[in-house]
């Protein structure tokens, strides 16, 4: 299993809307709305690093909203 954070800058005038979209993703755990450089960390948990970046690129990358990611595996 893999374990990954993803780091979500997205415009927040819509928070609700873009937390539950990133959600609504097989693979992520939860979606916390945070205070700081970023507005979300996404934590994942799936089968394969393909995995993480089929959710981060076609997944995450694809809710209209979002400026940038950030993804981080965790090696443990």
């Amino acid at each position: 299993m893999v374990t990954a954070y993803v780091l979500i800058k997205a415009h927040t005038s819509e928070v609700d809307r873009v937390k539950s979209a990133i959600e609504g993703f097989d693979g992520i755990e939860r979606a916390d709305v945070v205070a700081g450089d970023v507005d979300f960390i996404a934590t994942l948990s799936v089968d394969s690093p393909a995995a993480v970046k089929d959710i981060v690129a076609t997944g995450i990358g694809s809710i209209d909203g979002i400026e940038d990611t950030q993804t981080y595996i965790a090696m443990t």
